[in-house]
């Protein structure tokens, strides 16, 4: 019996350790990533934008015999190195839904109500401006998603200011938010299929099921079939980073001798890589918007409305009104030593969607360099909104409950 409290002492402090070294990683990541984007901005608006125009255009190959795939330097990043964000996007989801908050019907309640309302609001919003331009609707999911990197690493710069009730909260409804887009982009966002790559496709589903069943607990064996499922997927015409999203749910989280499973190694191990590398890159590859055209009638024009205002304005009501919804109704519970104003701060982080908007407007208008242009810039704005209203907002919050005195006869915001 002491030996089994010791290991569960020693299980717990290792979790412990390591939710402190992924709030410093959320700090350093978020510091990367916007670096990487300032970067890509400044370039583009220097005498080196052409250079950084046809490093993107710059076309790599891979063949073996007569099979080969042929993509430019973008989409090597967006269909290859997103796979690998997909996969930890997985990797995390499943985590979260067998033994984390959202293992719980009641703890999970709250982040799913906010991310269903983070999801329809932004879509109103954007359609209502864009509603007369087929072209323009197709872009109606880019203010779905939240970006975890840049909303924790505003939490994580933000320090105390954030109760660890809300940053568990946010965490939550970002994962959710990531998994709904997942989804839109299976459903909505596929091109023409191939009945042959989708049947090689399935098989190799069926092996990484195999693998799970079998608790395998080699990465190699996961890595082949996760490869040839992701040639497959690629050929199909489904979109390739759902190839990374089945390798994730496949990897088994059964845990041997105290050790930690191989879905928690393939996570620590894939994260700093995430974090810092593929992230940043995608950023940098994606985040290039000439600025030298950019007026107040650019800024108004409906796709960039659209977008800037699904995220800061969608996002947080939607979040913010359906929290408040779930806990009046007392199907949710308020997060602990959490004020509704620090809620209503949070909800306006959930409105920085930078990667995955960045990417959903890619897929939408993939083949429009001049719609993209709009969607950076929408993007941009409602993303540097939310990061900047929601700080103050959260600092504020922060200041009034340090203030706060019983003798005062004040409650909480």
């Amino acid at each position: 019996m002491a030996s089994v409290n010791r290991a569960g002492a020693r299980q717990a402090q290792a979790r412990q350790a390591q939710a402190e070294a992924v709030s410093h990683s959320d700090l350093l990541g978020g510091i990367a990533l916007g670096f990487a984007a300032i970067a890509a901005l400044v370039i583009a608006n220097s005498p080196l934008s052409g250079a950084y125009k046809a490093l993107l255009e710059t076309t790599g190959e891979v063949r073996i015999g007569s099979v080969g795939l042929a993509k430019d330097l973008e989409h090597w990043i967006n269909d290859g190195l997103m796979a690998i964000f997909f996969l930890l996007v997985a990797l995390e989801i499943k985590r979260e839904a067998v033994e984390g908050p959202l293992a719980s019907a009641r703890k999970a309640a709250l982040p799913v109500f906010a991310a269903i309302g983070g999801g329809i609001v932004p879509v109103l919003i954007y359609c209502a401006l864009n509603w007369k331009d087929p072209v323009a609707l197709r872009g109606w999911a880019v203010p779905c998603a939240t970006d975890i990197a840049f909303a924790l690493g505003v939490c994580a710069m933000l320090g105390r200011v954030v109760p660890p009730s809300l940053k568990t909260f946010l965490l939550a409804l970002a994962i959710i938010d990531d998994l709904l887009s997942i989804i839109i982009i299976a459903v909505f966002y596929t091109g023409e299929l191939s009945a042959l790559s989708l049947g090689l496709a399935g098989l190799g589903l069926a092996a990484l099921v195999v693998l799970n069943l079998c608790d395998a607990r080699k990465p190699a064996a996961y890595l082949l079939v996760g490869i040839f499922t992701w040639v497959c997927v690629v050929k199909s015409g489904v979109h390739a980073t759902l190839a990374g999203v089945a390798v994730g749910f496949a990897m088994p989280l059964t845990r041997h001798d105290g050790e930690e499973s191989l879905l928690e190694h393939v996570e620590h191990a894939l994260r700093p890589w995430v974090t810092y590398a593929v992230v940043p890159i995608f950023a940098f590859a994606n985040a290039g918007v000439s600025l030298f055209s950019v007026t107040p009638s650019s800024l108004a024009a409906s796709i960039p409305l659209g977008v800037a205002a699904g995220l800061f304005l969608g996002k947080q009501l939607g979040v913010f009104l359906f929290s408040a919804a779930a806990i009046r109704l007392g199907v949710a519970d308020n997060p602990e030593g959490a004020s509704f104003t620090q809620l209503y701060g949070v909800a306006l982080l959930a409105g920085i969607g930078f990667t995955m908007s960045l990417f959903i407007g890619g897929l939408a208008f993939e083949e429009n360099e001049d719609i993209m242009a709009k969607v950076r810039l929408g993007v941009l704005v409602g993303s540097l909104l939310s990061a900047g209203i929601g700080s103050l907002v959260l600092l504020a919050a922060a200041r009034r409950v340090a203030d706060f005195s019983p003798s005062t006869g004040r409650g909480r915001a």
